[in-house]
């Protein structure tokens, strides 16, 4: 299935596709490739916000874009393998059996499959500001990418 399709799957089903991905056995390239995929499209969903804030601060863009370039692609990437390690070492005090690449797929997938609130998230933040439409849309995103991550956590959690 296409990574769209998967993406759609997963706000259906999102045991099942994480379930499916990992049944490929561990492939590093892949889970790179979905967590930098994540990283790119949640960077581009920071541009909005990103030049409201340089209009109102009359600020350069591009100095705002290298600098949430630089966190996104550069230092998300780390960290999100870090948080990855952590939730494996939690699964494996609770029990599971788990590989450490089950949990990182599971983290990664989630963050990619929930991107589409993540833009709607950036666009908000831009042409609409802080508020309360932006807290609740942040909100939504953060429970939908909790929601993918426990549930991809629950398709690893006996070892495939």
């Amino acid at each position: 299935m296409s990574v769209l399709g998967d993406i759609a799957a997963t706000y259906r089903d999102p045991r099942r596709v994480v379930r499916r991905h990992l049944s490929a056995g561990p492939r590093e390239d892949r889970a790179l490739a979905v967590l930098m995929g994540a990283c790119v499209i949640v960077f581009v969903a920071q541009w909005p916000r990103l030049a409201r804030e340089a209009h109102l601060a009359d600020q350069g863009l591009a100095e705002l874009l290298g600098g949430a370039l630089m966190g996104w692609l550069f230092i998300a990437p780390l960290l999100f393998y870090g948080l990855g390690l952590v939730a494996w070492l939690v699964a494996r005090a609770l029990g599971s059996r788990a590989s450490p690449y089950d949990a990182r797929l599971a983290l990664f997938w989630a963050l990619l499959a929930s991107t589409p609130l993540f833009l709607l998230n950036g666009l908000v933040a831009g042409f609409v500001g802080p508020g309360p439409g932006l807290t609740l849309v942040g909100a939504l995103w953060f429970a939908v990418f909790l929601w993918f991550w426990v549930s991809g956590m629950a398709a690893g959690w006996r070892g495939t």
